[in-house]
């Protein structure tokens, strides 16, 4: 748990820098930060989707995910959970357009695009079971600094909601490190190309949100995680009845 702390800590000082330097510039230069951390997170996401083993997996998984958590509204959920947190701790303000009608805050979409960049990849997995099984802390220090890096420009382009995104990081990384000695043995070099690359394939999408090319509700692909690792499971069984069905013809 101790390298969990550290990760969170990263999250809240770059942060805090980011949103200290975002005050000090003017309207214009915040949107070449936007859409530098939209062109980073892009860069990104892509580095990471290609480590896929199988496409099959990846768009299957992505396509069922995304139908699912879109059925039962998860990217609305989360955001909503981020506004109820800055309900929790600020006192809440309303703005307006120019025509009278609510703005909805950034604060939740904040929250949400940053707890899921900083919890969606192999390295929060073996991180967390380095911690917890072999106390080795080398992987989450090595991810806290580059989640530290990435929270100065998320927070300098959307706002103070990114400081949150370390509860999601405690809540998630924490209970995988505790968990570690269970699950560990299920986790295979397979199962974490897949999980990386079908969580690059939602950076991606951060990043295209960020540049403003298209709205895409990413949480909703979420469960294309859960997804993409009951196929990774079942795959035996798959070769099974592939096998089965040769051999009949």
């Amino acid at each position: 748990m101790p390298a969990v702390f550290v990760n969170c800590v990263a999250v809240i000082v770059g942060s805090i820098i980011g949103l200290t330097f975002a005050k000090k510039i003017s309207g214009k230069m915040t949107t070449v930060i936007q859409d530098a951390a939209g062109i980073i997170t892009v860069i990104l996401g892509l580095q990471m989707a290609f480590q896929f083993k199988n496409v099959i997996y990846l768009s299957l998984s992505l396509f069922l995910g995304g139908i699912l958590g879109t059925v039962i509204d998860l990217d609305n959920k989360i955001e909503n959970l981020g506004d109820n947190i800055e309900k929790l701790f600020f006192k809440k303000k309303v703005e307006q357009s120019a025509d009278g009608t609510a703005v909805k805050s950034s604060f939740g979409y904040a929250f949400l695009n940053a707890s899921c960049l900083f919890c969606v990849g192999a390295m929060t997995i073996l991180g967390s079971f380095d911690a917890g099984i072999r106390n080795d802390y080398t992987v989450i220090f090595t991810k806290s600094v580059l989640d530290g890096f990435m929270a100065i420009t998320f927070a300098a382009s959307m706002g103070i909601g990114t400081i949150f995104s370390a509860l999601a990081i405690l809540v998630y990384q924490g209970a995988l490190t505790i968990l570690s000695t269970f699950l560990q043995p299920y986790v295979t070099e397979q199962m974490l190309a897949e999980i990386t690359g079908c969580g690059g394939a939602m950076i991606v999408m951060i990043g295209i949100n960020l540049l403003g090319l298209k709205k895409i509700k990413t949480a909703n692909y979420l469960p294309s995680i859960l997804i993409v690792v009951l196929f990774v499971l079942c795959e035996p069984g798959f070769m099974y009845i592939k096998d089965f069905i040769t051999n009949l013809f």
